[in-house]
């Protein structure tokens, strides 16, 4: 695989962000095809980003329910991502308070709240939201990037095999 086709095939894993992967086949063109060897090379050329450049990748998510989601512009994973924990079927009440939560913790952190939703119901989520916004901004950068990655192997595992299946 070159480097263009490892691109296209996943530049996409990390929101919005194709640097990820160009930088990931860039330091480690012989990576193997699964989902652990993708994922630990587009996780360290991530967490060799500046700083600025890894809050590029968080302000890339949408927020959860928000208005992307409400238009119907949500990348097909996120899209899939977010019906799967429920949240294309809030009550108003519920979207009333994701909305407040997102604006709230938006202001606070300067980025979206990110969460990787897989296994979890808008309970969960809701739950997670009312804790972490309580957290520094150092804390919850720290926590968003850590689920960020997660969302990547969690798309990667949907994509290829893992170590075990290669």
């Amino acid at each position: 695989m070159d480097a263009a086709d490892f691109v296209q095939r996943f530049g996409g894993v990390f929101e919005h962000s194709p640097w990820v992967a160009e930088r990931a086949f860039a330091s480690n063109p012989g990576v193997n095809l699964t989902s652990d060897s993708v994922h630990e090379a587009l996780v360290v050329a991530f967490r060799a980003a500046s700083r600025d450049e890894r809050l590029t990748v968080l302000r890339a998510h949408p927020d959860l329910a928000g208005k992307l989601a409400v238009a119907g512009e949500l990348t097909e994973d996120s899209k899939a991502e977010q019906a799967g924990a429920g949240l294309d079927r809030l009550t108003q009440a519920e979207h009333s308070r994701f909305t407040e939560l997102n604006t709230a913790y938006t202001q606070k952190f300067g980025f979206p709240f990110i969460i990787a939703v897989k296994g979890l119901g808008k309970d969960d989520i809701l739950s997670a939201f009312e804790v972490r916004i309580d957290n520094s901004v150092e804390e919850e950068f720290e926590t968003a990037t850590k689920q960020v990655e997660k969302i990547a192997l969690l798309r990667l595992r949907a994509m290829l095999p893992g170590e075990d299946n290669a």
